[in-house]
């Protein structure tokens, strides 16, 4: 194992959380504090429309992790000003990524996204676009499109994987397979764009084996961001049926925590974490029910990694490389902060 000393001056966020949080690398690229606004742009998916599927994910209800989905749609430009003014009073936010949260924002017609991107991207404090989408609604012109702002913004793709097992993603309904993500991820590292991946830990008929085997794929993919979370049980969703009839069993919080670091332990040190647990809005949570918040998670995990002695990486000899550290024309000129104890914070976790 590497030398903790060493590990400290090369990188000493790794010996205060264990893990490269999103907060940490932001701090590295702005010189300001940068938070995610999330956004709802009324796309949908094609798991949910019929052309791959109908009836989405199992797991999916966006209501219970995308506050602005539930409400009357304002346009991208209002839901960036009350974000703006919400995280600017809240956290002390100067800047900000413009996040498509909801749904496939890729899965409409190119003029239709661009409209719908560039909305954004007219703000004067928006620095950043993160875009959250599927492997199968990325076409070449789309990725060209989402690359061609790399040049004046910081720019990331998500894509959802889950699993890397062909068996579970049919279970859930995902709509496509392992093969996709992997064309989509291939196709997006020939860009200047970010690449995070989702990953959800204790999905029906899962092992720790299984879980592991996703750790070890996506270490090797060369991304540059991903987001954890366990199965959680939202009502209203197909996957609560099977819940209801005991097909489906949701894990304890310690059997999460213990599972998480096994994960971020396999994955490279460089590759940022932008989310370690998922939580629900309103009262859509069925199962599990942690009477803990985000917070209170994050810290059991990092409680984790020093009980063990370990880190992010630990366990993984690969190094993932930077395809675009460069700070974006809009900012540069800038003088960055060297300050270690300043805070830099993001909404996620």
């Amino acid at each position: 194992m590497e030398n903790m000393s060493i590990l400290y001056q090369q990188k000493p966020h790794l010996l205060k959380y264990r893990y490269f949080t999103f907060s940490e690398y932001l701090k590295e690229r702005f010189p300001y504090k940068v938070h995610k606004i999330p956004l709802h742009a009324g796309f949908t998916c094609p798991n949910r429309d019929g052309r791959a599927g109908i009836g989405g994910c199992t797991y999916c209800i966006n209501e219970s992790f995308s506050p602005n989905v539930g409400e009357t749609r304002l346009s991208i430009k209002e839901q960036i000003e009350i974000g703006k003014a919400f995280q600017k009073k809240k956290y002390g936010a100067e800047k900000f990524i413009a996040y498509f949260q909801s749904f496939t924002n890729t899965y409409a017609d190119l003029e239709t996204l661009k409209t719908c991107y560039e909305e954004a991207l007219t703000d004067k404090d928006i620095v950043g676009i993160s875009i959250g989408t599927r492997p199968d609604c990325v076409t070449d012109e789309i990725l060209s499109l989402i690359n061609s702002y790399t040049k004046d913004y910081h720019v990331w793709i998500e894509y959802g994987l889950q699993s890397i097992h062909d068996k579970t993603l049919k279970y859930i309904n995902r709509g496509h397979d392992y093969n996709a993500f992997l064309d989509a991820i291939n196709r997006t590292k020939n860009t200047c764009i970010r690449i995070c991946v989702h990953v959800i830990l204790g999905l029906p008929g899962e092992t720790v084996e299984d879980m592991m085997e996703t750790a070890y794929a996506v270490a090797g993919l060369g991304i540059h961001g991903i987001k954890l979370h366990h199965l959680y049980v939202a009502k209203n969703t197909a996957l609560a049926e099977d819940y209801f009839r005991g097909k489906v069993k949701t894990m304890g919080m310690d059997t999460y925590v213990k599972l998480a670091v096994d994960f971020l332990e396999r994955i490279p040190s460089n590759v940022t974490v932008q989310r370690l647990v998922g939580d629900t809005h309103g009262n859509s949570l069925i199962s599990p029910i942690w009477k803990s918040t985000k917070v209170e998670i994050t810290q059991r995990i990092i409680r984790e990694f020093e009980r063990r002695g370990t880190y992010q990486g630990s366990r993984c000899n690969i190094l993932t490389p930077d395809i675009n550290n460069s700070i974006p024309s809009s900012i540069q000129g800038m003088q960055k902060l060297d300050n270690k104890e300043s805070e830099f914070h993001t909404v996620e976790i």
